[in-house]
């Protein structure tokens, strides 16, 4: 999903990025579209050559790949952790979800858990 954010949209893009085995990657990007984060889009009929493009349920999703990234950072930071950088000013993102009804950043007021009906 990061690399689907950051314009990668081809199978060997993919392959080249995340250094995975081709059937792996084969079997993640099926998930994914499965799962309707990416779907599948015919480029080419000669060869057949598909792309993966993002879903309105994957564009979703980088607020949620932010917030990871910003625990693994803060929490296993040892090794490689991804970073995310605004394109226009060059400043690293430091995500904090906030909830829209009172504006408090998530985690710090009280919750209360309620089952669905």
């Amino acid at each position: 999903m990061r690399d689907a954010h950051a314009g990668l949209t081809r199978f060997d893009e993919f392959r080249k990025s995340l250094g995975i085995a081709p059937t792996m990657l084969t079997a993640r990007l099926s998930a994914l579209t499965d799962e309707g984060m990416l779907e599948k889009r015919r480029y080419s009929d000669r060869p057949p050559r598909d792309e993966y493009v993002l879903t309105e349920a994957g564009s979703d999703f980088l607020p949620v790949l932010f917030a990871i990234g910003a625990w693994g950072r803060k929490h296993r930071g040892g090794g490689k952790v991804t970073r995310f950088f605004d394109a226009e000013t060059g400043t690293e993102i430091d995500p904090v979800t906030i909830d829209r009804e009172t504006g408090a950043p998530v985690g710090t007021r009280p919750i209360r858990v309620a089952a669905p009906e």
